[in-house]
């Protein structure tokens, strides 16, 4: 017989999610069959997998041992461990042989994480072999908590393309997860991210359009509202809106701070590109000699859009007694690209943030 104390990380979720979790490699079914037949009990009693598991709720496993390791998939750890005493199984360790940027952690709180992603680096996995920030994610809490068997894996709430770079908001808890998830979801965030453009631009606007994603080739199409209102495939498309504040410009170049209202996929490197403003080092969407002129003249090879600026009020989560305003600083490629600029001499990063 196993015993299992539900812990703060854990707690929150329903117990048959739990369990999914405990005993991966036990079908839905056969678990559902060992709560009714009382050889798997929540706090002592019968349960039937609805239940919601708390901080200290007890879950007892009436199997034999092997039985358990092997549901558990503990088995498969205990055969599968490389010589330096390592376990290869990219869920339970990540091997030291593999190369971890350093973490940058702007805020945490025991259900949060809030960090900057660096320019290159996945949000999650692309192919089994990646190392993505999830990864560094859990790492990081995996050694801050201690190495112990939970069902709990951190989760990202936000995914940034590779080569954006900025605020990524993870998951410290299943509560911490499923608040930032319906805080996205439901939009109740203010999204800002500050991106460099061709042209100059010198008025504040938002912009609607409809957007369609062909997953073949992982590109978007917009279009306009008349368009959209002439199309014969309505379904294919969603709308979107985005509002820019121009910041400063020169040379040719516009920075902007952007007010992402609805979150599609590339939305705001579409949408820039659509309206003649591509943002430089963009090699889908952008303007090739734009982006050689950026590259020769300020060095800049990699696209210049950052999550910059995320607010979480309190009131979408009961814990929190003030609202969450997380900041990063702003990336060195920017300060390459802007540092020839008078506004940056009377403090750009001020001006940024007086820009809502």
């Amino acid at each position: 017989m196993r015993e299992f104390t539900v812990s703060n990380l854990e707690a929150g979720q329903r117990l048959d999610k739990y369990l999914f979790k405990l005993l991966p490699n036990a079908g839905r079914n056969f678990i559902y069959k060992m709560l009714r037949k009382k050889n798997i009990t929540f706090n002592n009693k019968k349960a039937d997998g609805n239940e919601k598991v708390c901080q200290g709720d007890l879950v007892k496993i009436y199997f034999a041992d092997e039985t358990f390791e092997k549901f558990s998939g503990k088995d498969r750890v205990k055969n599968d461990v490389s010589k330096d005493g390592l376990t290869s199984d990219k869920d339970i360790v990540i091997s030291k042989k593999k190369s971890l940027p350093t973490l940058d952690i702007i805020y945490e709180n025991e259900d949060y994480l809030f960090v900057n992603k660096p320019v290159g680096l996945l949000s999650q996995k692309a192919d089994v072999k990646d190392i993505a920030l999830v990864d560094m994610i859990e790492e990081y809490l995996r050694q801050k908590n201690g190495q112990h068997f939970s069902t709990f894996k951190a989760g990202i709430c936000n995914r940034l393309d590779r080569n954006t770079s900025g605020i990524v908001a993870a998951g410290k808890s299943i509560y911490g997860l499923q608040k930032l998830s319906e805080g996205f979801r439901l939009r109740t965030y203010l999204k800002y991210y500050i991106t460099v453009v061709k042209g100059v631009i010198d008025k504040r606007a938002l912009i609607t359009s409809y957007l369609s994603k062909d997953e073949r080739i992982n590109k978007v199409h917009i279009i306009s509202e008349q368009e959209y209102r002439q199309c014969s495939n309505k379904e294919q498309y969603r709308a979107i809106q985005t509002e820019y504040i121009p910041v400063c410009s020169c040379d040719g170049l516009t920075l902007l701070k952007v007010h992402l209202l609805t979150g599609k996929s590339h939305q705001i490197r579409a949408h820039l590109a659509y309206i003649g403003h591509p943002i430089a080092g963009d090699v889908k969407y952008g303007d090739n000699d734009f982006n050689q002129y950026v590259f020769h003249q300020y060095h800049v090879n990699s696209q210049m859009l950052h999550a910059y600026e995320l607010h979480i009020p309190k009131k979408s989560d009961d814990k929190l007694t003030q609202d969450i305003i997380v900041k990063t600083d702003i990336p060195d490629n920017f300060i390459k690209v802007l540092k020839g600029e008078k506004i940056w001499e009377h403090g750009i990063q001020e001006v940024l943030e007086a820009l809502h």
